[in-house]
């Protein structure tokens, strides 16, 4: 298994605009998983192929068409603080996950902590470079999802999400 992670600080005091609550980073998690589209770019069709309870959380299967290639995966939300994106290995990349935790070491100071694994064995192993590139690109895509979530607080479209996996006890 290869291992990136990193941490994305919330409200980072340089960040104009509105400063999100633990409950409005949820429900921007729990948004990402429901509506990728939102997120991703150059996704084209995103589908719910399959919706259900496992002990408390919630698991959702999503089939993801980029066009030139289609991914499967399943997402396991874990109300209110952490969401675990598992990819079916594909013809050209190996399976994977994506662990995105909230963190709180003190009231209000918000962080979300990425994780991804690769499971590569019989690949050959990236040199430097792509290993990189590869973290470089996974940082921008994590910047981009906290900025998402922030421009929608900013619209208000983080209220609506489902009582159950909005964490709030």
């Amino acid at each position: 298994m290869r291992v990136f992670e990193h941490l994305v600080e919330i409200n980072e005091p340089r960040l104009p605009g509105v400063q999100l609550d633990r409950t409005q980073l949820w429900a921007g998690l729990v948004l990402r998983a429901e509506e990728p589209l939102r997120f991703v770019e150059g996704l084209e069709v995103a589908r719910i192929t399959d919706r259900r309870e496992v002990g408390g959380c919630l698991e959702i299967d999503r089939e993801l068409d980029f066009g030139s290639f289609r991914v499967r995966d399943t997402v396991l939300l874990t109300a209110p603080d952490e969401s675990l994106t598992r990819v079916a290995a594909g013809e050209t990349w190996p399976a994977s996950t994506l662990q995105v935790r909230i963190e709180e070491p003190e009231p209000g100071r918000l962080f979300l902590r990425f994780v991804y694994e690769a499971d590569e064995a019989g690949r050959a192993a990236p040199d430097e470079v792509s290993r990189r590139l590869r973290q470089q690109a996974y940082q921008e895509l994590d910047l981009d999802t906290v900025r998402r979530i922030r421009a929608l607080a900013e619209q208000g479209a983080l209220s609506a999400v489902p009582g159950a996996l909005r964490g709030d006890s």
